[in-house]
C-alpha cells in the first residue's frame, strides 16, 4: 500500500516520577525532515530519535514533542542537596570573615539558592528506554493513520487514472474524422476556384495537415503513463516522488494535445484531461 505524509499520534506513560508523552505530527515535505520540542534534560536523546524516525518514515516533515509532568508526590518530597549547601555554607563563612558586620542567610534564602532545592527532573539516561519506546508506540500509530490516508489517495487516483483512459478512447477516432472535414473543405474551395479537386497539390496539402495534427503518438504516452502509474500504485512503498514525475509527463502529453487539436471534441478530451492531473498531483504531493 502507499501512505500519505500527513498524520498524527501520541503516546504517554504515567510513571512514579510523573507523566511522560510523545507526540508526533507529520506533513508533506520533499525530503525527510526531523523536529523536535524536548525538555533540554533529555536532549541527549535526540540522535537516537533521529534514527528510531528515519528507521521508519523515508519522507515528511516530522515534529515530535516529548513532555515531562512531574508528578505531585514527587514535588512534595523534595528534599535540600547536602552538597550545595556545604558549599553555600563555607562560602557564606569566608564572606562573614571579610564583612562581620554581614547577616547571615535565612532559611528561605538557603532554600531558593540555586542548586539546593529543585524539583524532580527526569534524567536521558534513566528515561532512554521509557522515550524511545513510548517514539516506537507513537511510530507505529503513525504508520496506520498514514496508511488508511493513503488508502483514500489511492481510491481517488484509480479513479482519476480510469476517467482518463476513457478520455484518451473518446479521442482516438476523433482524427480521422477531422482530416476528412479538412479534406472536404480544401475541395470545396478549390471547386469555387476552378481548379480540379483532384489536383495533386490538395493531396499534398491533405497529408501535410494530417502530419501536422496527428496526435496518435501522444495518445500512445498517455496510455503507456497511465498504465505505468498503475503499476507504482500496485507495487506500493515509497513511490510519491515516481508519481510525482508521471503526473508531469501526463500533463506534458495533455498540453501537446491540446496544442494539436482541431475540433472542439479534442480540444474539450484535452481540458478534462489536464483538469484530471491537476487534481492527481494535489493528491500526489501527499504521498511518501
Amino acid at each position: 500500500m502507499i501512505a500519505s505524509m500527513t498524520g498524527f499520534a501520541a503516546s504517554a506513560n504515567e510513571g512514579p516520577h510523573g507523566s511522560l508523552a510523545v507526540e508526533l505530527k507529520t506533513v508533506n515535505h520533499r525530503y525527510l525532515e526531523f523536529q523536535t520540542r524536548i525538555p533540554e534534560e533529555l536532549r541527549p536523546l535526540e540522535p537516537a530519535m533521529r534514527e528510531a524516525v528515519a528507521a521508519v518514515l523515508t519522507r515528511g516533515k516530522v515534529d515530535c514533542r516529548v513532555t515531562f509532568t512531574p508528578a505531585a508526590a514527587a514535588r512534595r518530597g523534595l528534599a535540600p542537596d547536602a552538597a550545595a549547601m556545604a558549599a553555600l555554607d563555607e562560602v557564606s563563612r569566608q564572606v562573614r570573615s571579610r564583612f562581620p558586620e554581614a547577616r547571615a542567610l535565612s532559611v528561605a534564602e538557603i532554600l531558593h539558592w540555586p542548586g539546593v532545592l529543585a524539583e524532580e527532573t527526569l534524567s536521558a539516561d534513566r528515561a532512554k528506554e521509557e522515550v524511545l519506546g513510548l517514539l516506537g508506540t507513537a511510530l507505529a500509530e503513525l504508520n496506520q493513520t498514514r496508511s488508511r490516508e493513503g488508502g483514500k489517495l489511492e481510491t481517488i487516483l484509480r479513479e482519476r487514472l480510469e476517467r482518463m483512459q476513457a478520455l484518451v478512447k473518446q479521442a482516438e477516432p476523433l482524427m480521422p474524422g477531422a482530416v476528412k472535414a479538412f479534406a472536404d473543405k480544401l475541395a470545396s474551395k478549390v471547386a469555387e476556384a476552378g481548379a480540379s479537386p483532384s489536383d495533386e497539390r490538395i493531396q499534398q496539402e491533405i497529408v501535410l495537415y494530417a502530419a501536422r495534427i496527428d496526435v496518435d503518438e501522444e495518445l500512445s504516452r498517455l496510455v503507456a503513463h497511465i498504465v505505468e502509474f498503475k503499476r507504482v500504485l500496485d507495487k506500493g512503498g515509497a513511490c510519491g516522488k515516481r508519481l510525482d514525475f508521471l503526473c508531469q509527463e501526463l500533463n506534458r502529453e495533455a498540453n501537446t494535445l491540446g496544442s494539436k487539436s482541431v475540433a472542439n471534441d479534442l480540444t474539450r478530451v484535452s481540458v478534462e484531461l489536464k483538469v484530471l492531473i491537476e487534481q492527481m498531483r494535489e493528491q500526489v504531493q501527499n504521498i511518501e
